[in-house]
């Protein structure tokens, strides 16, 4: 009769730990939002697993110790049932922690609450006890530390061991103890898998916090650099007419009173993700900004002929191309080419040197974002010529 039940008490055990590995932390959120139906009912699956704890349930019927160590053992049955029930309502966190995050002390002292129930039942079930096991090696795996679990589980295939070997019928207790090692490297597996999914999810998070920073970064220093660089010369511009042609100057500082404005909502729309440039405004706006610099703007081809994506990224390429034309090139004229899949800017100035500051690193970067190739090189005539293929 010992070796029958014990027996099925390890199969039923190591069964009814699997859905501890359910409700390790972060599971019960992959499998639905709060108050989906996993989590209003997931303590009903808990209660299914928990029936294979009939068999030290039977074994408390038979038992023919002493009253009181029976109506203990009932007790503890009852306790160890509440405590890992609640335990699995909780996602095995009691509110949090446990595998990536610090178990609270409730879940500690809940562990400490599993184990005194389990041996409180020995007295009168005896080798059935074991049956706990597999519920506590779980709980201490998905519940608690790296630590806690090697401990736990080292000590509950040693317990297991000094059973099989040093009791009466102990190979009755052989079963328990292969499916115990089974269930730890079940548990060892499973949890190592689920700690390095959440550090996966955690270096995903920066990278893409990273990456948005940068984008809006390069946005802003696109964006307040090309502005700037217009206000500047549009205020020298004012220094040398106010005296000479006060109408023209307060024509100009109405422009610069635009461009600001203009920049402000740009900065707040870009720092909002929203921006977005159609390329023939910022055609308009390019030309005006080097007319203010006595440079002259030509265009060949259609803005048409790029597609909407081509276009955005076309018009960001223009912009810093236009700011580094106006800071950099010292030129008197430039020739803006469109055609189907092909961008290109070409001034007449000082060339181009074959380095790369944050406009030239911006600029290839706004380009690969696009799917684009970038290319900066000296002119064929002198000057410089920026060019972006799709």
């Amino acid at each position: 009769m010992a070796d029958d039940v014990t027996r099925d008490a390890a199969a039923a055990s190591a069964a009814g730990a699997v859905p501890a590995a359910w409700a390790a932390p972060g599971s019960r959120h992959r499998r639905g939002g709060a108050g989906s139906p996993w989590e209003r009912f997931g303590w009903v699956m808990a209660a299914v697993w928990l029936v294979f704890l009939g068999y030290p349930l039977m074994a408390l019927l038979r038992s023919e110790a002493a009253q009181i160590w029976v109506t203990t053992g009932w007790i503890a049955l009852g306790a160890f049932v509440v405590i890992y029930v609640a335990g699995f309502m909780n996602g095995m966190s009691f509110g949090g922690g446990g595998l990536t995050t610090p178990p609270k002390p409730i879940q500690w002292a809940a562990f400490a609450a599993m184990i005194a129930c389990a041996a409180l039942t020995v007295p009168a079930v005896a080798g059935s006890a074991l049956s706990f096991l597999p519920f506590i090696m779980s709980f201490a795996s998905y519940g608690l530390t790296r630590i806690a679990h090697w401990i736990t589980l080292v000590a509950c295939v040693a317990v297991t061991a000094i059973v099989v070997v040093f009791t009466p019928l102990g190979v009755a207790y052989l079963p328990i103890l292969a499916i115990i090692v089974l269930l730890g490297v079940v548990n060892t597996v499973s949890t190592t898998l689920i700690i390095r999914s959440a550090e996966a999810e955690v270096l995903g998070l920066e990278l893409a916090t990273s990456e948005g920073r940068e984008a809006v970064a390069r946005d802003v220093h696109d964006l307040v650099g090309h502005s700037l660089t217009v206000v500047s010369l549009k205020a020298q511009l004012v220094r040398r007419l106010i005296d000479s042609d006060p109408e023209r100057a307060k024509a100009e500082l109405a422009d610069i009173e635009s461009l600001t404005t203009e920049a402000i909502a740009g900065v707040r729309a870009t720092v909002a993700g929203v921006r977005s440039a159609a390329l023939i405004e910022q055609l308009a706006s390019c030309r005006d900004a080097l007319q203010s610099a006595d440079v002259v703007m030509h265009v060949e081809g259609d803005a048409g002929a790029l597609s909407p994506a081509q276009s955005l990224t076309a018009s960001w390429i223009l912009r810093e191309a236009t700011t580094n034309v106006l800071r950099h090139a010292r030129a008197r004229s430039v020739t803006v080419g469109i055609a189907p899949g092909i961008f290109t800017v070409v001034d007449d100035g000082a060339g181009y040197d074959g380095g790369e500051g944050n406009g030239v690193r911006g600029m290839r970067e706004r380009a690969t974002t696009g799917g684009a190739t970038f290319d900066v090189r000296a002119g064929e005539n002198g000057g410089t010529r920026v060019e972006v293929t799709w």
